[in-house]
């Protein structure tokens, strides 16, 4: 006699899942977005052109996919630090440190910003010994850079933390064992395993640093071909009731984001093809 056992399990099944799936990416993601390219198709091409290609424009994208370039690599060196330690080591505090790492993704991004420009103004704690050595931190590019690094962290350190917990810590011993040394056991034996990870945390830091508004307006100066970012341009542009334009440069910004992170996914898949 044959037995046979239907599976049954607490969520519906596949096309009634699959069903609300689709309709609430639809109504939460794709539509929403798709108002954007509809928008823009009002424009003709030359207009589309003359308004991402005006000298405004153009230092604003240098500037935000710059600053967001540079503040997710520090991002990904640092947030690889600091998973490290609140994975591998044990000390008084750490779960306090934990927390801290979420704390941007629960304060309110103009708190950051605010908190941010009176810690780096020239009279502020950090501005003001900064200032010292020449450097002006708050109104300047470096100031973006330091608020994007501030709200992308916690996306590069919850993205490695839980794949260093999982690595397995005989593959170091079975190294060290062989002669390697501790960089070539990092080299070869951990970081071919957190490379997924660490691109996976570089894109979302860098994604989120892109379309980054709060913790930056205030820090930045918005001042027009210097400090100026992108989200703040399409604000402009919306208070001009210039929806079309804002929508154009909104729409560059969209379809470069999808672009680095198909990247990204592309890459992870060649790496962990490689690999198998």
């Amino acid at each position: 006699m044959k037995w046979s056992f239907k599976q049954h399990s607490v969520i519906p099944g596949f096309s009634l899942a699959l069903g609300f799936t689709v309709l609430y990416l639809s109504l939460v993601v794709l539509i929403p977005l798709s108002t954007i390219f509809i928008k823009t198709a009002g424009l003709s091409w030359v207009q589309f052109w003359e308004t991402i290609s005006s000298p405004r424009v153009l230092a604003s994208f240098r500037l935000s996919f710059g600053a967001s370039f540079i503040a997710a690599l520090v991002n990904t060196l640092f947030g690889l630090l600091v998973a490290w330690v609140l994975v591998r080591y044990r000390f008084p505090g750490k779960g306090l440190v934990d927390a801290l790492v979420d704390l941007p993704f629960a304060l309110p991004t103009a708190v950051g910003g605010i908190a941010l420009t009176t810690i780096y103004a020239e009279n502020g704690l950090l501005g003001s010994l900064l200032a010292r050595v020449g450097i002006k931190a708050a109104f300047t590019p470096l100031g973006i850079v330091i608020a994007l690094t501030f709200i992308g962290l916690p996306f590069v350190v919850r993205t490695v933390q839980p794949v260093l917990q999982e690595l397995d810590a005989e593959m170091e011993e079975a190294s060290a064992c062989l002669g390697a040394t501790r960089l070539q056991t990092f080299c070869r034996v951990i970081l071919p395993t957190l490379l997924p990870a660490l691109l996976t945390g570089f894109a979302l830091a860098f994604a989120r640093a892109l379309g980054e508004y709060g913790s930056v307006v205030f820090i930045s100066g918005n001042m027009p071909m210097k400090t100026e970012i992108l989200p703040l341009m399409i604000m402009t542009k919306l208070e001009q009731f210039d929806f079309a334009g804002a929508t154009a440069i909104a729409v560059v910004m969209l379809v470069a984001s999808f672009v680095f992170l198909l990247l990204i996914n592309l890459l992870q898949w060649w790496s962990a093809r490689r690999e198998a």
